[in-house]
């Protein structure tokens, strides 16, 4: 058994993928670009894929500068999606989704076709998502017919991942970002239906015609990031760097952790689409991960980046899902393995396994240190690492390759049949990113799993991999 979110394309072959744009909003990351003059100020296409790190006020393209005349794609506060235009401070185009948007384990493909020649007015607008035509709609305008909607006036500001305002900043990981000018294209243009699965997914679109005005991000170029595949059309880089190009995708969708599971109590915070998890400053708090897996050998690294003052206390490992509820899981949880971190060092920084202390860690953990987890869902042991050196247990140096003998492992309680990757803390002295294969932090040493997927500091065991789901399809 395996956990794969619902919308993942990757559980089927075909065209890959290689690249998607990690947006942390707490950086104001964004696209930009002034328009050219367009094929067609009446006709065209927007398809994108986005996989949200939150689920309320994300804004995903907009075209305009001022609140009169805009066009504007968005996620509203109850995650439903508006797709908005105003003329002359005239409302032209309203749609609002009864559908939410809420799944921050996995990408939606959008496409949005605009002909407002059409006689029909519902047909001046159509909205696909997953390959599927939306058709309940909260709020339902539609343009007069021949309107000229900003999303294809020339001279506008087109963005991508914030409004003029600066507001509602979009917060995750965007791929296969396409504008095509003078044509409204059915989704089939870019997508399709996995015949043994039923799950939409990407095609090549290199071959379309995207017009005058349109364009292809594919975000494959790390020096520049805003590059249009298709031609000229090119997007400033607004505060991000070679370091948010992610291999997170719509066709190989890396784990995160879940703002939406709350274990114990509420207050943490996350950034670096959901890798980097801070802890609430007065209550337990923690969660787990966005995939999880019941067999095959798994490995992740964590990074302390804060573990200080008086109150700096985390946890580190791995879960079941059934009846987590303890804030501080690892201590207290008997479907639980891991690691205690005190700000005090080794003499208080405990091995945990089914709710009871096995050991002292024997090694400080401080801002800085990266630990190596390697799960063994197999033969039910646990390893970890600092810094490449995998920890003593019981006498015996840690061997991720040792089996069933589980040399220097801490068992995996028999409770846990399912795990998911987990961390936890208490007071925003705590904060640590995860690195499950696509870093948001600087690598010095790349290394990655059995099947080339993953860019991990410290080598993969032999025969671990990457928390992917290709490798949940081949392994899990």
């Amino acid at each position: 058994m395996l956990i794969i979110p619902a919308n993942s394309a990757s559980a089927a072959g075909g065209f890959d993928v290689a690249n998607s744009l990690r947006f942390n909003d707490g950086s104001t990351d964004n696209l930009s670009r002034t328009k050219g003059t367009s094929d067609s100020t009446t006709k065209g296409t927007y398809s994108f894929w986005f996989k949200p790190s939150k689920t309320t006020g994300l804004t995903l393209i907009e075209n305009g500068t001022a609140a009169a005349d805009r066009a504007i794609v968005y996620i509203q506060s109850d995650s439903t999606l508006k797709i908005f235009s105003k003329i002359g401070n005239s409302t032209k185009l309203d749609l609002g989704t009864n559908r939410v948007f809420r799944d921050t384990s996995a990408f939606y493909n959008v496409v949005i076709a605009i002909d407002t020649t059409q006689g029909t007015a519902s047909n001046r607008v159509k909205l696909y998502v997953n390959g599927t035509q939306e058709t309940s709609f909260a709020s339902s305008t539609y343009p007069d017919q021949n309107d000229a909607l900003r999303f294809f006036t020339s001279s506008e500001i087109e963005e991508i991942g914030i409004d003029f305002e600066n507001d509602g900043l979009f917060d995750g990981y965007m791929c296969e970002v396409v504008k095509v000018d003078g044509s409204q294209l059915a989704p089939d243009q870019f997508g399709e239906f996995d015949e043994d699965s039923g799950i939409w997914k990407p095609i090549d679109v290199s071959g379309l015609t995207f017009g005058t005005n349109g364009f292809y991000l594919d975000f494959e170029d790390s020096s520049a990031l805003g590059n249009d595949a298709a031609g000229s059309n090119n997007f400033t880089v607004n505060n991000l760097t070679a370091i948010d190009q992610s291999t997170d995708t719509c066709t190989n969708n890396f784990a995160t952790v879940s703002p939406l599971v709350v274990i114990g109590n509420t207050g943490q915070t996350y950034a670096d689409g959901n890798l980097t998890f801070n802890a609430s400053s007065t209550n337990w708090t923690a969660t787990n991960s966005t995939i999880g897996a019941s067999s095959g050998k798994w490995y992740a690294e964590f990074k302390v980046v804060t573990l200080a003052s008086s109150t700096g206390y985390g946890h580190v490992g791995i879960t079941g899902t059934e009846g987590i509820t303890a804030g501080n899981f690892v201590s207290t949880d008997a479907n639980s393995v891991g690691v205690t971190l005190d700000y005090r060092g080794s003499g208080q920084t405990y091995l945990y396994s089914a709710g009871s202390s096995v050991q002292v860690a024997g090694v400080a953990f401080s801002a800085g240190a990266i630990m190596g987890i390697a799960v063994d869902m197999d033969n039910k042991k646990f390893y970890l690492s600092q810094n490449g050196t995998y920890l003593t247990v019981g006498g015996s140096v840690g061997n991720p390759g040792s089996g069933s003998t589980g040399t220097g492992s801490l068992a995996i309680p028999s409770g846990i049949e399912t795990f998911l990757f987990a961390v936890g803390g208490y007071s925003t002295s705590f904060k640590g990113t995860w690195n499950f294969g696509s870093p948001a932090y600087a690598i010095s040493s790349s290394n990655a799993d059995g099947n080339d997927y993953g860019n991990f500091e410290y080598a993969v065991p032999s025969g671990y991999f990457s928390l992917n789901t290709k490798n949940l399809a081949e392994y899990g």
